[in-house]
């Protein structure tokens, strides 16, 4: 493998918001299709990274507003939502929009981040079960990002040959992930045997049952330092 990051030995800690940290309810509109998501970020500048955010479970956000107007969303307890205020800096923007394998509906929404930030580059993404669509899309969209973050992925991963691939491929697992789906072993196989670049990670807090948010599955406690490791590895490129 190409890289190993180790972090471990780290306590549960408190994540601060990003100063001017601003939110809104944007829509994606392509021919047969429209693909609304939360855009979070800070000024009025051009990022320069574009993070696509893709959580698991069911893999649902909705974004809408709702009957005051206020912008309603699922998945909040979700890591990568939950940990956009780590995430959002002046270098980073990140948009959350529902978890999908369907190529053209993800070259809708990032045909439309491209529009609004054009001096960005786009990185996806996906944990747990949203995993499961950062691997089936990768092959089909090198032209599109820079590189396809898979974080406490399916086991599947194990198979997940990224040698063919052309942008940056990381794969992101907690040692402990008890979670029978998302097996650290997988994790570590697939990054040994193809190259992948890979942070492994340690600590935290684990909180409920082993496949849901506050579990060590969902880097609970670590957020923040699981966040910066990510953005280090990028901003490597």
């Amino acid at each position: 493998m190409r890289a190993i990051f180790l972090l471990a030995g780290l306590s549960a800690c408190a994540l601060a918001g990003a100063q001017g940290l601003s939110e809104s309810l944007e829509t994606a509109s392509c021919p047969g299709m429209t693909v609304p998501y939360v855009l979070d970020r800070t000024g009025e500048g051009s990022p320069r990274y574009m993070l696509i955010l893709f959580p698991g479970g069911d893999g649902i956000v909705n974004p809408r507003r709702d009957a005051e107007g206020r912008i309603v969303y699922r998945k909040k307890d979700n890591f990568l939502l939950r940990a956009r205020s780590a995430a959002v800096d002046e270098e980073f923007a990140a948009a959350a929009a529902d978890s999908t394998t369907n190529l053209g509906r993800f070259r809708c929404l990032a045909s439309d981040l491209k529009a609004r930030f054009p001096s960005a580059d786009l990185y996806l993404i996906g944990t747990s079960r949203g995993a499961r669509s950062t691997m089936s899309l990768a092959p089909d969209i090198q032209d599109v990002v820079k590189g396809v973050i898979h974080a406490s992925s399916l086991s599947m991963i194990a198979d997940f040959d990224t040698r063919k691939l052309k942008n940056r491929q990381l794969i992101v697992h907690h040692r402990r992930d008890g979670c029978e789906a998302t097996d650290f072993e997988s994790a570590r196989r697939s990054a040994e045997k193809y190259g992948t670049d890979f942070i492994a990670v340690d600590g935290g807090t684990d909180d409920g049952p082993a496949c849901q948010p506050f579990s060590h599955h969902g880097f609970a406690g670590m957020e923040r330092e699981v966040i910066d490791l990510i953005k280090a590895w990028i901003r490597q490129k």
